[in-house]
């Protein structure tokens, strides 16, 4: 194939292979994924595999619009975050355009929006190119930076000014501070995706949506493969949806845990950043790759960051006492 074509993303959670190896006692902190997870009870006997999904979701939709305020028309579904993404930059984004994304971030918005033909620029780089479409992660990965709702406001009014369009990720707001969503917010410049992967600690699933104004979601939801959300993922988030206020509860103990996280990294004299979410990103000094190689030796899977643009640097999750008691007795010994 001529020209250039960009390499696939690199994401956390390989851990199926390492646990053919090690067995399934080995540990997976490279994901991210909610340790407090309501509990919906599904039972997969009730989902009907003989027919068909309803290709539109209405019941689905109906479901979220429910929890989220909004109308059935400001909805769209994808197969995973990751397919929401996809579809919106081909739905957006055409070559030659210029897409807006500031690292250390989600990689998936870069490869998906250079394969709409769009050239990728961190802000620092624009100069006097107003970019087609800003992509924010609120609160970011891997940082855990949080963005509050009042400067959110402010991004979207630069990008309204400028006829940008916003993409806003918001995939752990759940397990961070739900105020500062702006799942709520009405523009024809603003896009807003959540997930049910990591709140609801189901990556098996697939299953992400999104909000935006209509006609927008009319484009989405035509260039989205055809009944991309199966069966099995329809049944559990209609139910996921009925338990989600019980979110509020698990980012209040994940908070308290990370405080705790955080005085045993002090301990250990290691610096991090300041995380409002399931994941703490930590700074080692020294070559993460290697680091990581050492914690796989112990049975545990951290995310080296290093695909961040960060080389010296771990991300790992926040998870119960006695699963982050092991990754940091693991990660003492690997210091030293």
């Amino acid at each position: 194939m001529a020209g250039h074509f960009p390499e696939k993303a690199v994401h956390g959670g390989k851990v199926q292979e390492l646990r053919r190896i090690f067995g399934h006692d080995f540990l997976d902190v490279s994901a991210s994924m909610n340790p407090f997870v309501p509990q919906v009870g599904a039972d997969f006997s009730c989902a009907d595999l003989s027919m068909y999904p309803d290709d539109s979701y209405a019941e689905l939709k109906e479901s979220i619009a429910r929890v989220f305020s909004r109308t059935t028309d400001e909805i769209c579904l994808g197969n995973g975050s990751a397919e929401l993404i996809r579809v919106y930059c081909h739905t957006v984004l055409s070559r030659g355009d210029t897409a807006q994304i500031d690292p250390p971030t989600f990689a998936e918005y870069g490869l998906s929006a250079e394969l709409a033909g769009a050239a990728v620029l961190p802000g620092a780089m624009l100069g006097d190119r107003v970019p087609t479409v800003r992509f924010i992660c609120n609160p970011n990965n891997p940082t855990g930076t949080l963005l509050p709702r009042k400067i959110m406001f402010a991004e979207l009014d630069q990008c309204c000014a400028a006829g940008t369009q916003l993409f806003v990720d918001e995939a752990f707001m759940d397990l961070s501070c739900p105020e500062d969503s702006i799942t709520d917010v009405r523009s024809e410049n603003l896009f807003v995706m959540r997930s049910l992967t990591k709140s609801f600690a189901v990556p098996g699933i697939r299953f992400g949506f999104g909000f935006g104004p209509p006609d927008l979601i009319e484009k989405i939801e035509t260039a989205r493969t055809p009944w991309t959300i199966n069966a099995f993922a329809e049944y559990y988030a209609k139910l996921a949806f009925v338990h989600y206020h019980e979110l509020r509860d698990a980012a209040k103990r994940i908070a308290a845990e990370r405080e705790w996280y955080y005085a045993r990294l002090d301990e250990l004299g290691l610096s991090y950043e300041r995380s409002s979410v399931n994941y703490i990103l930590i700074h080692l000094n020294r070559n993460a790759a290697a680091f990581t190689r050492a914690m796989i030796d112990k049975g545990i899977l951290v995310r080296d960051c290093t695909s961040f643009g960060l080389p010296e640097c771990i991300r790992v999750s926040v998870e119960t006492r006695e699963r982050n008691v092991r990754v940091l007795e693991a990660i003492s010994a690997c210091l030293h």
